[in-house]
């Protein structure tokens, strides 16, 4: 599996050091579902990506649609259960976090976010 340290340039700040990439059908599809309640430092970076649903899920989660240079076009807080983010055409991906870290990190539409990939341990 490989991972992803991200961080908001415009205000220097880290988003998650444990961002799993999913970038294959089946792990884009499942997404977050079956796995715990992300902790600080952890989430899904899915591409490409345009809109996210929440079926099955037990819990809320951040979510920024980032365009193909890595802005953020779409920011949604604590997005619940068995809700649907809109469809954004722009977007190249999605960044799920856990619930509050958008706002902990003052994440906002705009704001460049970038990530260094690596290969986890656990693989």
């Amino acid at each position: 599996m490989r991972i992803a340290a991200v961080r908001n340039e415009d205000r220097d700040r880290g988003l998650g050091d444990r961002i799993r990439i999913a970038d294959r059908w089946w792990s884009r599809l499942r997404g977050m579902i079956g796995h715990p309640e992300p902790r600080g430092g952890e989430g899904l970076l899915i591409r490409p990506c345009q809109g996210v649903h929440m079926q099955w899920m037990s819990y809320p989660l951040d979510v920024a649609f980032l365009d193909p240079d890595g802005r953020v076009v779409a920011a949604y807080h604590e997005l619940r259960p068995w809700r649907f983010s809109k469809t954004h055409r722009e977007a190249t991906a999605a960044l799920e976090l856990p619930s509050g870290t958008l706002h902990a990190t003052g994440t906002r539409v705009g704001d460049l976010l970038s990530w260094q990939e690596s290969e986890s341990a656990a693989a």
